[in-house]
C-alpha cells in the first residue's frame, strides 16, 4: 500500500493494457510511430503526385507524425488523432506500409487507354420512403 501510494504518480502515465485483446501495450509508441510515418513518407515516393492515393497518404501520415513531434504523451496522441489507441494507429501505419507497394504495382489511378466507364442503371421498384437521387 505504500509503495502505491508512492509510486502511484510515477505510474498514472503507464498504460498497463489496451484492453484488445491479442494487441500488446507498446511502451515506447511514440517513438515507434515517429519512425513508421517517416517509413511511410519515404515508401509512397514513386506513387506519382497526382494520384488521390499518394495525396491521401501523404496529408493523413504527416498531420499524425506532426502532432507525435508535438506530443510526449501517449494519452494525447490518442485524443488528437482520434482514431484509436497509440497501438491501433502503430497497427494502421503497418498495414499502410504493406499497402503502398501493392498500390504501386496495381497502379489503380491509371485507366487503360480508350477506357470507358460503364454507367448501369437500374429500373426496379423504390419503396416511397426512399429518396431518389437523379
Amino acid at each position: 500500500m505504500f509503495l502505491r501510494r508512492i509510486a502511484g504518480p510515477l505510474l498514472g502515465g503507464v498504460k498497463e493494457t489496451t484492453g484488445i485483446v491479442g494487441l500488446p501495450v507498446v511502451p515506447n509508441a511514440r517513438e515507434v510511430l515517429i519512425g513508421l510515418y517517416r517509413k511511410t513518407l519515404d515508401a509512397v515516393q514513386p506513387i506519382p503526385e497526382s494520384a488521390q492515393y499518394r495525396k491521401t497518404v501523404e496529408e493523413i501520415t504527416q498531420h499524425r507524425l506532426a502532432i507525435c513531434n508535438e506530443e510526449e504523451d501517449w494519452k494525447e496522441i490518442e485524443k488528437r488523432v482520434g482514431n484509436g489507441q497509440v497501438e491501433q494507429l502503430i497497427q494502421q501505419a503497418k498495414d499502410e506500409l504493406t499497402l503502398i507497394p501493392k498500390m504501386a504495382e496495381w497502379k489503380p489511378w491509371e485507366a487503360p487507354e480508350g477506357y470507358k466507364v460503364q454507367i448501369m442503371i437500374e429500373e426496379n421498384d423504390v419503396p416511397s420512403h426512399v429518396p431518389l437521387h437523379r
